[in-house]
């Protein structure tokens, strides 16, 4: 009877924590909702504020941004890899809990890489398709300050969403071509209609379906170098929650007017993560009906 009960005890613990990691996608316990006023400028993100955030690091060094999708899975840009397939995939990491790059911190989760996955139609003239999966080589320990953001199912879904609040957020500069910053920051933008995007006094038509604007039109608040691959984030009134709405990929110079960060949109993609995620790590990932069985044989065994 112990033995039952033992399994009964397990298999509602694996699927409790399962509903729990899934059901929190998205959300801050360290840092409450968007506040009414905006963020002008950047500034200095409160630690634990993005805790889906992580650096990607060759030999220690930040070299990109990327969002945490679940305890395996990092979005970041397929133009961070695309001309450094040749380095070793033991050269990189990625660094999840981070909030100064100087210091590692208390909080910070090291991870190796086991599979990159660049989008097959990455097109590095137009910036189309600027979408990469990394695969960990072990997986986050979900914590208040590291945690997975929620993702759009489909177009159709995000703009279902209610978004009220976009942030930006790196270590990148504060002006084209500068240094990186030492802390991580955080900026507040507006989502901007591809048809404006692509006006002929903006980015005259070299915005694709698979991308979107995000910033100011008189400029300032914008991703810059060294924010490359991080994530665009948005805030659903109506879920409570954050979601990654783009993947910072391109622009022109850093906060110009009418030219804001271009960003490869995460809903237009949603069909290929999903697909590439299931496809690289059915082993590792959890089977939701493999315990829902277990559950359910566990309950037989006690009548």
């Amino acid at each position: 009877m112990e033995s039952k009960s033992f399994l009964l005890f397990a298999s509602v613990l694996c699927l409790t924590a399962l509903s729990s990691a899934q059901d929190s996608c998205g959300q801050r316990p360290l840092v409450g909702p968007p506040g009414a006023s905006r963020i002008v400028g950047g500034r200095e993100a409160p630690e634990g504020a993005w805790p889906w955030h992580v650096s990607i690091q060759i030999l220690s060094v930040h070299h990109c941004a990327g969002t945490i999708l679940d305890r395996l899975w990092v979005l970041t840009a397929s133009h961070c890899f695309h001309n450094y397939l040749w380095i070793s995939r033991r050269h990189f990491r990625v660094v999840a809990g981070l909030h100064t790059l100087s210091a590692l911190g208390d909080h910070a989760q090291i991870r190796s890489i086991s599979k990159v996955k660049m989008h097959e139609d990455y097109d590095d003239v137009t910036s189309d398709n600027d979408v990469t999966l990394v695969l960990l080589g072990s997986p986050f320990d979900f914590t208040d300050h590291v945690r997975a953001v929620c993702a759009p199912h489909n177009v159709t879904h995000e703009l279902a969403l209610n978004f009220s609040h976009c942030f930006v957020t790196g270590w990148g500069s504060s002006y084209f071509r500068g240094p990186l910053l030492n802390s991580l920051q955080e900026t507040e933008v507006e989502l901007i209609d591809r048809r404006t995007c692509n006006l002929i006094s903006w980015y005259g038509g070299l915005i694709t379906d698979n991308m979107i604007c995000a910033g100011l039109e008189s400029g300032g608040n914008d991703a810059c170098q060294g924010d490359s691959g991080g994530p665009l984030q948005c805030y659903s009134d109506n879920e409570e929650r954050f979601y990654v709405v783009g993947v910072t990929s391109s622009g022109e110079g850093c906060g110009l007017p009418r030219r804001p960060g271009v960003y490869a949109q995460t809903s237009s993609f949603s069909g290929w993560l999903k697909a590439n995620q299931e496809a690289a790590s059915p082993a590792l990932r959890p089977d939701t009906r493999l315990l829902a069985a277990l559950l359910s044989s566990a309950l037989l065994l006690l009548l």
